[in-house]
């Protein structure tokens, strides 16, 4: 059976509040997939905690100390570790694929925009810079692109993708879901998921 050598983004039209990593755990580098672009369309999910990252750390977010924040903990609970201390929300955590990088989202500049951590919240990076809300980030599966939903120049929800350092930013998809662009917090209805490449695609 051939595999076609690819992996694949589904962009959804709804109002999830959180994404997965679709690769985490899996493999990376020289041995995954090599990539390629689909489009299907999904179902809703319920809200989730980000998958266990490759070294047993669980990713989630909590008002324990008075407003969102990320934290990690291992599986059985223990060794809870803030990992951003800012007024403004920061949520959406998602592990990169080598579990060494966090993409997450704050409003700590005034609206929603992308960021990325140390797994330990070291060496945080701004990765977007836009006056509209952009959300939803997901790795691709070789970590080296982060796709994410945005309403930039359009009054409804677009699918983007980037290069992990926030350069080569390209426009996937536009007008999937409406969106108030007025309002900077305004949660995008579209959002992106990379799922590596299998038979049949």
């Amino acid at each position: 059976m051939r595999i076609r050598a690819s992996s694949s983004i589904i962009i959804a039209t709804t109002l999830a509040a959180l994404l997965l990593s679709a690769a985490c755990g899996g493999q990376t580098g020289a041995g995954a997939p090599p990539t390629a672009l689909a489009r299907a369309t999904a179902t809703a999910a319920p809200p989730t905690p980000t998958p266990v990252a490759p070294q047993e750390r669980i990713a989630f977010v909590s008002t324990r100390d008075g407003n969102d924040e990320i934290y990690a903990m291992n599986p059985d609970g223990s060794s809870v570790t803030r990992l951003t201390n800012h007024p403004a929300r920061d949520w959406q955590p998602v592990w990169s694929p080598d579990g060494r990088r966090i993409a997450f989202v704050s409003l700590r500049d005034g609206n929603g925009e992308i960021y990325a951590m140390n797994a330990d919240g070291s060496e945080l990076t701004r990765l977007t810079n836009h006056d509209v809300h952009d959300s939803q980030p997901v790795w691709s599966p070789d970590g080296r692109r982060i796709a994410f939903s945005s309403s930039r120049g359009h009054a409804h929800s677009s699918i983007f993708v980037m290069n992990s350092d926030g350069t080569e930013m390209t426009p996937l998809s536009r007008g999937l879901g409406r969106v108030d662009i007025a309002d900077s917090r305004a949660e995008p209805t579209a959002f992106a998921v990379w799922i590596p490449a299998f038979a049949g695609m």
